[in-house]
């Protein structure tokens, strides 16, 4: 047997081949084991392939293409590398987070994330100095692009990230205007929850060759959320949902609701039936958002109205129920016959000691 037999095979990130500043920031985070999308994905990444991949929310995509990205940098020149598409602001705040934290240990490493709602004076500041990586939503890429700011040039990856999301909010045109003022070049790889023709068809046109991942959503329900839905006509849906909030005993609760301007007019019309409820969305800043979320988890609000987007990433242990509004007839809806799409039924399986209810209304 040779001493190389010998010697333990490495498990877990260190197996992904990832360069060592990489696996101590993982550490410090507390990663131990790849997702299976980290898993299948990371490797062709890091061998410059192009990927198509479909994955839900929560499976760990972010860092699937974020470490490759890392590993592959070249901070010597601060020069714009790396392009990451989002449909949202708070996608983009999410994922320039966690580059962030995975290049802890990665010195004059320099990003930014770009979205609408914020002032041009510090993007176009920080763009002049230079940066490695840019996450941005189509609308402000595309508004850097006409003002000659952003340039493309040097891009060597290139990110979509819920591309079904960037189709369903109409910004595909915009994607395809940037993917043709990037270099042919460049390493491309497409996340997405659902593959529709559009998206494919973006695929094949703008991918070469792509390695296809694709990660099974968890469709079972966990056993201690019990699900329901009301059918209820548009007009009737604040009174169905004033019924249910005066009959049901909660703790706190998450009502989704569809659009920024959606939160903000449910939230007031929650106050004014005697409520305690606030939103949060797109357009609040993040020291607001934060403030909100401390004044759920401490009680001084129990209701919280908002986006699936802007409620991602929520911790919040005295939720005990989650209300849909929205009632999207999308593949993500849950398995058990209910019409709550997945990202609802996500945010009550993060109880573990109680059970939680999910519930729709429809109309």
């Amino acid at each position: 047997m040779s001493a190389d037999e010998d010697l333990p095979q490495p498990t877990g990130f260190a197996a992904l081949d990832l360069p060592e500043p990489l696996q101590r920031a993982l550490r410090d985070i507390g990663y131990e084991t790849p997702s299976p999308i980290q898993s299948q994905t990371i490797p062709h990444l890091l061998a410059g392939r192009d990927l198509l991949g479909q994955a839900q929310t929560g499976t760990g995509k972010t860092a699937a293409f974020a470490l490759p990205i890392l590993a592959r940098l070249d901070r010597s020149r601060p020069i714009l590398q790396a392009l990451v598409l989002t449909p949202t602001r708070e996608l983009a705040i999410q994922v320039a987070e966690a580059l962030h934290r995975y290049a802890a240990h990665l010195p004059g490493f320099r990003i930014l994330p770009i979205y609408g709602g914020q002032s041009y004076g510090p993007q176009l500041a920080t763009l002049a100095r230079g940066v490695h990586v840019v996450v941005g939503t189509p609308g402000r890429i595309i508004d850097h692009l006409h003002r000659g700011s952003l340039d493309l040039s040097h891009l060597r990856h290139v990110v979509l990230d819920e591309a079904d999301e960037m189709l369903r909010m109409g910004f595909i045109d915009d994607v395809e205007t940037i993917l043709g003022a990037t270099p042919t070049t460049r390493q491309t790889a497409l996340f997405s929850a659902t593959l529709p023709p559009p998206i494919r068809r973006i695929a094949q046109m703008h991918l070469r060759e792509p390695v296809e991942v694709t990660i099974a959503g968890k469709s079972r329900t966990a056993d201690n959320i019990r699900q329901r839905y009301w059918v209820v006509s548009g007009v009737h849906k604040l009174d169905a949902l004033t019924r249910i909030l005066e009959a049901e005993t909660f703790d706190a609760m998450i009502v989704f609701a569809r659009t920024k301007l959606a939160t903000d007019e449910l939230a007031e019309r929650l106050q004014a039936r005697g409520f305690s409820a606030a939103a949060i969305n797109g357009d609040l800043p993040q020291a607001q958002r934060e403030r909100t979320i401390a004044m759920l988890r401490d009680g001084a609000i129990d209701i919280l109205v908002a986006t699936d987007v802007a409620a991602r990433g929520l911790d919040v242990d005295r939720i005990s129920h989650v209300m849909d509004t929205t009632c999207r007839p999308t593949p993500r809806a849950t398995s058990t016959g209910s019409v709550a799409p997945a990202a609802p039924a996500a945010a009550a399986r993060r109880s573990c000691s109680s059970p939680r209810a999910s519930a729709a209304s429809c109309g």
